[in-house]
């Protein structure tokens, strides 16, 4: 079965998406959409499109897309998501679905009240190393979680007139980075009980850097950063009673991971192709073709539970959008 792909949006992240949707079995790339003609005409003629709309209600109403990925910066998510969802368009949804819980509940009430497919770009969770070792982690492969860290971090220093500095446009290092680790923790000990943060602000009042502290009944605990000033290491891990799992750089896509159990230490690599991106769009088109209006990898509840988490934490370190 083939899925019919349009594209909202013509920035790095829409690139780097249509590079690995050429290389997906039963997709095609059938529309982009963006603010002006010429930005949309010249993004499917790199990337091998097959029309070219200068606006969303273009994209969003046209009969041959099946689902659109929209790929907007943040503060632009839910009009363009919504519009996509009015229009009976399933949607994936770049991460994190919009900057605040208010609004991403719109989108997924949106959706269940039209029966139209809605999910969160979040391509972490589909990856297969990240799959396999949640599966590992829930049979006790390492024994009871103790402690899960995580890092993401970009060298900076980025200009004052730069996305990632700017609060009309959701930027600083949480909803950009700080979601990965978040996501991360999330997957493997659900939501916590405790929340802490603090976080050293840019002129611009958004997060420079920022460190989060999950408290959990269980015992567990999840330490986690970002930063959009300092190339951390990118990494991962998570330590049990009886082992320990160690992602490696770019723990986000990793095509391996270690486990260290009884004294052994094992390296499992996994195929991979492309950036990653690959993987959340076979996931939904596995969804579409089979009729679901969520992912169970990346089901509607947890978007708003991470985007809860996310909001708790902006309310901590004095971030306003």
């Amino acid at each position: 079965m083939t899925t019919r792909w349009g594209i909202l949006g013509t920035g790095g992240i829409a690139s780097a998406f249509a590079t690995d949707l050429r290389l997906t079995e039963d997709a095609q790339l059938a529309a982009v959409g963006s603010r002006t003609p010429a930005a949309a005409t010249s993004f499917a003629e790199r990337h091998g499109f097959e029309r070219a709309y200068g606006s969303w209600v273009e994209l969003a109403t046209d009969p041959e897309v099946d689902v659109v990925y929209v790929a907007t910066p943040h503060a632009f998510h839910e009009p363009a998501a919504m519009q996509c969802l009015r229009s009976g368009k399933a949607v994936l949804c770049e991460k994190p679905m919009t900057l605040d819980l208010a609004s991403s509940a719109l989108l997924v009430q949106e959706s269940r009240a039209r029966r139209v497919f809605l999910m969160e770009a979040m391509w972490m969770r589909c990856n297969p190393v990240i799959r396999e070792i949640a599966e590992l982690v829930g049979s006790g492969a390492i024994g009871r979680i103790t402690a899960v860290h995580a890092d993401f971090g970009l060298q900076g220093p980025f200009e004052a007139t730069h996305r990632l500095r700017d609060p009309e446009l959701g930027g600083g290092a949480l909803l950009d980075l700080g979601v990965y680790p978040i996501h991360f923790a999330h997957l493997l000990l659900g939501a916590p009980t405790s929340v802490q943060a603090w976080a050293h602000l840019t002129p611009e009042r958004v997060d420079e850097t920022t460190g989060i502290l999950f408290g959990y009944d269980t015992g567990s605990v999840a330490a986690l950063t970002c930063s959009i000033n300092g190339a951390s290491r990118n990494a991962a891990s998570i330590t049990g009673e009886t082992g320990r799992i160690d992602l490696p750089v770019g723990f986000f896509a990793p095509r391996e991971y270690t486990i260290t159990r009884g004294g052994t230490t094992e390296t499992v690599s996994r195929p991979f192709e492309g950036q990653g991106y690959r993987f959340e769009a076979l996931e939904v088109q596995r969804c579409l073709a089979e009729g679901l209006l969520e992912s169970p990898l990346v089901p509607a509840g947890v978007t708003l539970e991470v985007m809860t988490l996310m909001d708790t934490i902006r309310d901590e370190i004095g971030v306003v959008y």
